[in-house]
C-alpha cells in the first residue's frame, strides 16, 4: 500500500477557498442601518404581529433590569439571529458555532425557541400547532418566542455589566472572557418578525447578525429531515415514519408564511444554501463577524463522519514521568501500534469502508505509532505538537515540584492558563489548534489524529462542547481511541481500549 507522507507547517486559513462555495459579498454599508456598526436610529416598537402587545415583551425586559436605549452600539456583545424553516440545520448550526465561539473564548450562549415551546407546552405539539392560521397555536407561540427572546436580552445585559478588563494582568496570562454572544435559534421566517427582533436589539446597543439556512436540494433535506426524524426531542417516542411525516407537514406549514431574507431589509446576514454550496454575505465587517464567516466557510454541517483520537503509544518518557522531549516508543508502546493497525484494518478494510486520513505531530512518539496503519494519506502537523513545557521540558514532575516549588503550585491553582517558563498554556494551545479545528472540520472522510495528551484533551473538549476551564482535566489514557461523530444535536462519543492495563 503506498503511503504520502505531507509535512503541513501552513495555517488553515490559506486553505479557506473551495469550489463548492461561492461568496457573494455585498461591501456596500449604510451607516444608519444599526446592524453591526453606526448610529442606532429607531427605537420604535413595531405594531403587535402576532396578536400579542409587544409593550409586554418590553416589560419583562425592563422587569430583568435589561438597559434602556443606547445612542451607540457596544461592540462586546453580539445576538446571532437563526432564520429558516425547520429541517434546514438552524440548530445544528447554531450548537456547532456556539461550541467553536466557546472554545476559542468567547462566552456564548444559545436561546433556543423549540426548547423552551417543549418546557412550556409540550413536545407533542401537532403539526397543526405550527399554522401560521391557527390564531390559538400563533399566539402561544409568540408567547414562547417572546420570552425566550427576553431571556437573551437579560443576559446580553447581564454579560455587559461585567468587568471588561482582562484577568491575571499581573501574571500575563489570558482571559477566557471577550465578550458575550447569545444565538437566538428560532424559525424567524417573516420580515416583519426580524424587523422587530432589530429593532429591540438595535434600541439596546446589541449588534446583530442574521443567520439564514436555506435548503432546496431535496436529497439534503431529506438527510436532515431523516436527522431529525432520528436525534430530535420532538419525535423521541413517535414512530419513524410518522415522525417523517409530521415533520414535512409542519415545513408546509411554515412555508404559507415563510419570506426569505433580502438586501431590502438593510440589516447583516449569512445566508447559506444546501448545507454551504453558496454562501451570501452582507454588510459583514468587525472581527468576530469574520470570525464566523471563516469558520463556517471551513464548515460542513451537513455530513455525518467520524474523527478517531489517541495518543501515541507508551514512550521512554511516559515511563520516566518526564515532561516533553522526543524520545521514541518503549516496548509496549510499539505493541500499541500493531494493535492500533489490527483494529484499523478491522473498522474499516473489513468493512469496505475508505481507509481513513490520518494526522501525527512531528514527533517521533506519534510516527512510531502510526508505522502499521493503513491509511490513504499521513499528514505531520507542527500545531500538534506536545503542548511546550519550555524551561521544564526533559524533567520528571517530582524534579519540578523539587526544584521550582512556586511553578508547581502555579500549575496546580490555574492549569488552563498556567504558562510553562518560555514555554506554552493550555490557552496558548488551544489558538496553536485553531486551524487544525478548522482543517477538521472542513472533512468528509473519516480521520484519525494521534497525538499527545495536552492535544487530544483539547480537540475532545471542542467536539464534546466541554468548558475550557474542565479539558485540563480530561481523562485520556493511553492505549486508548476515542471515536466521536457530531450529530446534529450532540457529539456521540464510543471508547475503544485497545491495550488493556494502562493508566
Amino acid at each position: 500500500m503506498k503511503r504520502i507522507v505531507s509535512y503541513n507547517d501552513t495555517s488553515a486559513y490559506q486553505q479557506v477557498s473551495s469550489p463548492q462555495i461561492r461568496v457573494a459579498v455585498d461591501h456596500s454599508l449604510n451607516s444608519r442601518d444599526g446592524s453591526l456598526g453606526g448610529d442606532v436610529v429607531s427605537s420604535a416598537i413595531l405594531p403587535d404581529t402576532m396578536g400579542i402587545s409587544s409593550g409586554r415583551c418590553i416589560d419583562s425586559v425592563e422587569d430583568s433590569e435589561c438597559e434602556g436605549p443606547s445612542d451607540t452600539l457596544v461592540t462586546r456583545r453580539l445576538a446571532i439571529v437563526m432564520c429558516g424553516l425547520p429541517g434546514v440545520g438552524k440548530t445544528a448550526s447554531a450548537r456547532a458555532l456556539s461550541r467553536y465561539l466557546n472554545w476559542i473564548g468567547f462566552t456564548c450562549a444559545i436561546f433556543n425557541v423549540g426548547e423552551k415551546r417543549r418546557e412550556l407546552l409540550g413536545s407533542s405539539q401537532p403539526a397543526e400547532f405550527f399554522d401560521p392560521e391557527n390564531e390559538q397555536g400563533r399566539r402561544a407561540r409568540w408567547e414562547v418566542a417572546k420570552e425566550t427572546f427576553c431571556e437573551m436580552l437579560a443576559y446580553l445585559a447581564e454579560a455587559d455589566n461585567e468587568e471588561s478588563s482582562l484577568e491575571h494582568r499581573e501574571t500575563g496570562l489570558e482571559s477566557r472572557k471577550h465578550g458575550h454572544v447569545a444565538i437566538y435559534d428560532a424559525t424567524n421566517t417573516t420580515r416583519q418578525r426580524r424587523e422587530f427582533i432589530r429593532t429591540e436589539l438595535d434600541r439596546r446597543g446589541i449588534r446583530v447578525l442574521f443567520w439564514e439556512n436555506i435548503c432546496r436540494d431535496s436529497a439534503i433535506l431529506q438527510n436532515n429531515v431523516m436527522q431529525t426524524k432520528m436525534w430530535s426531542p420532538d419525535y423521541k417516542t413517535t414512530d419513524p415514519e410518522l415522525a417523517v411525516i409530521d415533520f414535512l407537514r409542519r415545513i408546509d406549514m411554515y412555508k404559507k408564511a415563510y419570506e426569505e431574507i433580502t438586501e431590502t431589509e438593510n440589516c447583516s446576514f449569512i445566508q447559506v444554501l444546501d448545507a454551504g454550496r453558496q454562501i451570501k454575505l452582507n454588510q459583514i465587517r468587525g472581527f468576530l463577524p469574520s470570525k464566523i464567516v471563516s469558520y463556517l466557510i471551513n464548515s460542513r454541517f451537513g455530513s455525518v463522519r467520524s474523527i478517531y483520537l489517541t495518543r501515541h503509544g507508551q514512550s521512554e518518557y511516559n515511563v520516566q514521568n518526564r515532561l516533553g522531549g522526543n524520545p521514541g516508543l518503549t516496548s509496549r508502546g510499539k505493541q500499541y501500534s500493531k494493535e492500533l493497525a489490527k483494529w484499523a484494518e478491522e473498522e474499516f478494510t473489513l468493512r469496505g469502508r475508505p481507509l481513513p486520513t490520518v494526522w501525527t505531530s512531528q514527533l517521533r512518539r506519534t510516527r512510531e505509532t502510526i508505522e502499521f496503519l493503513p491509511c490513504t494519506i499521513s499528514t505531520c502537523w507542527r500545531a500538534l505538537n506536545e503542548i511546550d513545557a519550555g524551561v521544564c521540558d526533559g524533567m520528571t514532575y517530582e524534579e519540578v515540584f523539587q526544584q521550582m516549588p512556586e511553578l508547581a503550585d502555579a500549575r496546580k491553582q490555574d492549569k488552563l492558563r498556567f504558562r510553562y517558563p518560555k514555554g506554552e498554556s493550555y490557552v496558548d494551545v488551544i489558538h496553536r489548534l485553531e486551524p487544525v479545528i478548522l482543517e477538521i472540520e472542513r472533512q468528509q472522510e473519516p480521520l484519525i489524529i494521534v497525538a499527545h495528551r495536552a492535544i487530544i484533551r483539547c480537540i475532545y473538549g471542542f467536539f464534546m462542547g466541554i468548558d475550557p476551564e474542565a479539558v485540563p482535566k480530561v481523562d485520556v489514557p493511553l492505549h486508548t481511541l476515542f471515536k466521536l461523530t457530531p450529530r446534529p444535536y450532540d457529539c456521540e462519543m464510543v471508547t475503544f481500549q485497545l491495550l488493556p492495563g494502562d493508566e
